[in-house]
């Protein structure tokens, strides 16, 4: 034991954890060919979110091995070189999130408290609070941390510690996501099962259940079986409040990949802090102008939503996206959305939040133009057309007394008999449907 903190894997000669000296996760730290590399904007990103929604000075995404811990990105420090980006392992806090083998670690008063009162880096380094989450390979082991430093000790909020363990899991992805490109390279880069499997990384395993709300997403590749950038995603965000997204990024392959990872965990933290979709959207936008990258751009649309006594309500906002589709119980279709602007090429975006309701029997449907630009292959039908916006709508309408599910599979089946088996481009779509009998007590 030391510190007060019983260590799972015991301690080193020195008295640090011997977790540090773990043969897997040293060789998972090394996989990431990141250690003694410069700074990237991704991360540095990653790391100014973290900083600006914990309200603290200095922010870290760091690497650590059994000597050192290398920052990856540092904000709030100056560094004039890479060499400089660094401590010796025992000056770092960041031991304590390895020797505890994945668990957080978080102080309020680093002075006072028992476990970190007598550490080196105290007083020198003026650290008053400390919070970190660690930044896990593929495997589980521990690579390092995402973590703050306010100069001052105070009590961290749950919203603040949330919104760092999400960062801490983007900061993984975006390493797993590298690997996986590398790999898919350097060994069969046209290979249909690996760009479908990199592909299914960007998207959700499963969609989070939302009490009261059906909710199903599909996604349609391409028959080119080239990695886009067509992304969704549902999940909870402050109190009652759900967030569901769905994007699609300019271009395709690796470059696009990036960009989906990056708006997709860009998007998770953000929501945390506005409930206002437009709001999200503008800062994304503005992390990726950061970004100085090649067509880094991309559509979306955010709703943000509750339950009510009536059914749902939320706010909605499209940034050059198509727009969302609501059938009301009597068949009506509806659209709702104001077009904004693109995400990622102007400083300055016009985007605007709208209302929506809806109520026992009503549903939601988000999707991307690869559903209304859906055609044959041109071989075979030079004058195949489109699928287009009035006959998805008509499609929509059609789904009559049709779960969430049953409607994405039916949309799907006339998508895919619509371009005859090859579709042009992938399509994404998602559906939430209030049950006619639900609960709607608010949550």
């Amino acid at each position: 034991m030391a510190h007060g903190i019983a260590f799972p894997a015991g301690l080193r000669a020195d008295g640090l954890p011997a977790a540090l000296n773990d043969p897997r996760r040293l060789a998972a730290v090394a996989a990431t060919g990141l250690m003694d590399t410069g700074p990237e904007a991704v991360f540095d990103d990653l790391a100014q979110i973290a900083a600006t929604a914990t309200g603290c000075a200095r922010a870290f995404v760091t690497l650590v091995d059994e000597h050192r811990s290398f920052w990856k990105s540092c904000v709030g420090v100056d560094l004039e070189n890479v060499e400089g980006r660094q401590n010796p392992v025992r000056e770092s806090f960041c031991y304590f999130l390895v020797g505890l083998e994945g668990e957080p670690f978080v102080v309020a008063d680093a002075a006072a408290d028992p476990r970190t009162r007598d550490h080196p880096s105290v007083a020198p380094m003026k650290i008053g609070a400390w919070a970190g989450y660690p930044v896990l390979s593929p495997g589980g082991e521990v690579l390092g941390s995402m973590c703050v430093i306010d100069d001052i000790s105070h009590d961290w909020q749950p919203g603040e510690l949330t919104t760092l363990a999400t960062i801490a899991r983007a900061v993984g992805n975006e390493l797993h996501l590298r690997q996986s490109l590398a790999a898919t390279r350097q060994a069969l880069a046209t290979s249909t099962e690996l760009a479908r499997n990199l592909q299914d990384s960007l998207l959700p395993p499963a969609l989070t259940e939302v009490p009261g709300l059906e909710a199903a997403a599909s996604y349609l590749p391409a028959a080119d079986n080239t990695v886009v950038g067509d992304f969704y995603d549902l999940f909870q965000v402050k109190g009652p409040w759900w967030c569901a997204v769905m994007g699609d990024v300019c271009g395709k392959g690796v470059e696009a990949a990036k960009v989906t990872a990056l708006a997709r965990y860009t998007l998770r933290a953000l929501a945390t802090q506005h409930l206002s979709p437009a709001a999200v959207f503008e800062h994304l936008n503005a992390a990726l102008l950061d970004q100085r990258g090649p067509e880094r751009f991309l559509t979306a649309v955010h709703a943000t939503f509750r339950t009510t006594p009536g059914g749902i309500a939320g706010r909605l906002c499209t940034a050059g996206h198509p727009p969302a589709l609501i059938r009301r119980a009597d068949g009506r279709v509806q659209q709702v959305g104001r077009l904004g602007s693109l995400l990622g090429v102007l400083t300055q975006v016009r985007l605007s939040d709208v209302r929506f309701r809806l109520a026992p029997g009503d549903t939601l449907l988000l999707y991307t133009d690869g559903a209304i630009e859906a055609r044959a292959r041109r071989t075979e039908a030079a004058a195949s057309p489109q699928f287009g916006e009035q006959a998805l709508a008509r499609a929509f309408a059609d789904c009559h007394n049709l779960t969430a599910a049953q409607t994405v599979a039916r949309l799907g089946e006339l998508l895919d008999a619509h371009s005859r088996g090859w579709a042009s481009d992938d399509a994404a779509l998602l559906a939430l449907r209030v049950p006619p009998t639900a609960d709607l007590t608010v949550r």
